[in-house]
């Protein structure tokens, strides 16, 4: 399976990376290592995440690392990671549901 980002799940991720950086650069460092390694696994592993409890659609799914949500879309050969959520937030369904690849 290929996994491509959107934009917006890009932004997110520089986000939170930067606001963690601010306080500890390393943790940071090693806080995107954690998202990026287990978004790869989707590669092997596309049903990894759960249904998104919010949307109830089979093929819009979620990894939870810690207190984020990387949100992403199964499609045929092709996973598009949508976006990230800190949990306290809250849920965008159109966002998630009109996201479109980057």
């Amino acid at each position: 399976m290929k996994i491509i980002w959107t934009v917006q799940a890009v932004e997110k991720l520089e986000e939170f990376v930067d606001f963690i950086a601010s306080d500890n650069p390393k943790a940071a460092s090693r806080w995107a290592k954690k998202i990026l390694n287990l978004v790869e696994k989707l590669e092997k592993f596309p049903t990894l995440g759960r249904k998104v409890p919010e949307i109830n659609r089979y093929e819009i799914r979620e990894l939870i690392e810690g207190e984020y949500r990387i949100i992403y879309r199964l499609e045929t050969n092709l996973i598009s990671i949508l976006t990230i959520y800190h949990s306290k937030q809250i849920l965008k369904k159109q966002e998630i549901l009109r996201e479109k690849k980057s």
